[in-house]
């Protein structure tokens, strides 16, 4: 199994120009989502929660601007712009609004490629002071979502992945079982905590030495789970 990727959502009305940008995005690891209007770019930021969006301005519904603005008020997920717009005003005034980047139309897509890499690298160090995530024998690099234990590689499933994510995110803090349900499911699934058990009891299958006396990925009796950024004596599920 191929480590988990980093998602991004594809905000354009031009088809061609999706088709473009999923095909350099997948070749190189990338999962990609597209959107091709303001309501299903902003719908899909929601659902998907993605690492990464690159956003068109010239969009049928809404401008570009509003959906950033609109982005910002709840996210801070790295965004980067693209635009047929050269003018320095309009790319200070983007970036100003929270853009992460803006690139003008025609541009090359390892140019693209680069930026995004450089805003994920940011991102990732900026919410968590270092992109690597150290706890105890456990290692999770929240830019190329690689884990190891003992320095040994984990293949994780992405749900798995989107687990530890979020713990490794807020490591030595209590996440409760409301926040990771809404954060990993849609629909009915949000609102049934055994989901949640099911999928902790799998991670701790494949991270802790002893499943059944877990020491990284601790329950919090009632609350939730939190990822030990030293090791615990041993406590049961």
């Amino acid at each position: 199994m191929n480590k988990p990727a980093n998602i991004v959502l594809l905000v354009d009305d031009e088809p061609k120009i999706r088709r473009f940008l999923r095909a350099g995005f997948e070749l190189n690891g990338f999962d990609v989502t597209e959107a091709e209007n303001a309501a299903d770019a902003l719908k899909a930021a929601t659902l998907s929660a993605p690492d990464l969006i690159i956003l068109d301005l010239a969009l049928p519904d809404l401008h570009g601007t509003e959906v950033l603005e609109r982005l910002r008020s709840w996210s801070n997920v790295p965004v980067i712009i693209l635009s047929v717009v050269a003018s320095e005003e309009e790319k200070v005034r983007l970036l100003q609004a929270g853009a992460d980047d803006y690139i003008v139309k025609p541009f090359g897509m390892a140019e693209l490629l680069a930026r995004s890499e450089a805003a994920l690298r940011r991102y990732f160090k900026t919410a968590t002071e270092s992109p690597v995530i150290v706890a105890g024998p456990l290692s999770v690099d929240l830019v190329s979502r690689t884990v190891s234990l003992n320095q040994t590689q984990v293949r994780l499933t992405r749900k798995e992945y989107r687990l530890l994510h979020i713990l490794a995110t807020h490591v030595g803090l209590v996440v409760t079982h409301d926040h990771l349900l809404r954060e990993i499911w849609t629909g009915n699934q949000r609102d049934n905590v055994q989901y949640l058990r099911i999928l902790v009891r799998k991670l701790r299958q494949k991270i802790e030495a002893d499943p059944n006396q877990p020491r990284l990925v601790i329950t919090e009796s009632g609350v939730g789970y939190r990822l030990q950024n030293r090791l615990q004596p041993s406590t049961a599920e």
